[in-house]
């Protein structure tokens, strides 16, 4: 007598797996192909303009002049500071978004996600209306510290920050909501008290979109223009990023800009091949 045996049942994960492989293996239908190449086109062609018409040739000269470099070193220096604080006083906001509840919270996350979606001019204007010496908290910096912010290295770290910072929150937030909580839990009930079991158990588990989010933060940063001319103005050595620098460039030296371009181009390409898997790819915290 034969007995049939009965298919074993697939998991969610393979089947996704299988899906996945299928649709992979599909042909691209006409109606499809023609505007995604199109898309394409566009988003790529401006980049080979950029790498065709760059001065390979004098590159070298291109980025040694003063300006470049001093605006190359700032760039630098400021995005690392910002990543920084952005770490500090962001992580713990995004644990506050993520494992507690409290009257206001929808609209907590919707106002430190508002740079986002903000012009970064306008993160600018409100720099400036809030901490310059006549805003509302910088005239008792000014009157009580003597410590005035526009316009000094200061001021750049802070435009950074406010448009850069949301990237990390957002991304620590997402993933602190879909990490698994019992190795947390496991860890109180052994008697580990709540900072160890942040130190010790939830920053290991989330130390991927941790890092994943650190680097976007850092690389809005190195690209923030708008806050930044807006609330720190433009004095090279001092508050001249890379983004202003390729803007003045572009009208007095074409080839320092498009060399100090080249230079945002690789640095971009960069993080999004570090945040493949992390980012393109929807990896998660497990």
């Amino acid at each position: 007598m034969v007995t049939r045996t009965a298919p074993s049942r697939l998991t969610a994960q393979e089947r996704a797996r299988r899906s996945a492989r299928g649709g992979a293996s599909r042909s691209v239908p006409a109606p499809l192909l023609a505007p995604a190449l199109i898309a394409v086109a566009f988003l790529l062609l401006p980049l080979a303009g950029l790498v065709i018409r760059a001065p390979w040739g004098h590159m070298g000269a291109a980025l040694s002049g003063t300006d470049a470099t001093q605006a190359l070193v700032l760039s630098l220096w400021t995005a690392s500071v910002t990543t920084g604080v952005s770490l500090v006083i962001g992580v713990p906001l995004a644990w506050v978004l993520a494992r507690t509840t409290f009257p206001g919270q929808r609209l907590l996350r919707a106002l430190v996600t508002l740079p986002l979606v903000l012009p970064p001019v306008v993160g600018g204007v409100a720099l400036l209306l809030a901490f310059s010496r006549v805003g509302f908290v910088g005239r008792y910096l000014d009157d009580w510290f003597g410590l005035t912010i526009p316009f000094t290295p200061l001021a750049v770290i802070m435009a950074e920050t406010f448009v850069a910072m949301p990237f990390l929150i957002i991304t620590v937030e997402g993933a602190l909501r879909s990490a698994d909580q019992g190795y947390e839990e496991a860890a109180a009930t052994l008697g580990a008290k709540r900072m160890t079991v942040f130190r010790r158990v939830t920053v290991p588990l989330i130390a991927p979109s941790l890092g994943a989010g650190a680097v976007l933060c850092w690389a809005r940063a190195l690209g923030e223009f708008g806050a930044t001319i807006t609330f720190a103005g433009s004095f090279p050595g001092q508050t001249e990023t890379m983004p202003i620098a390729v803007y003045y460039a572009l009208q007095t030296d074409p080839n320092a800009a498009i060399a100090l371009s080249l230079v945002l181009l690789l640095v971009s390409v960069i993080v999004l091949v570090s945040l493949r898997d992390h980012w393109l790819r929807g990896g998660s915290v497990s």
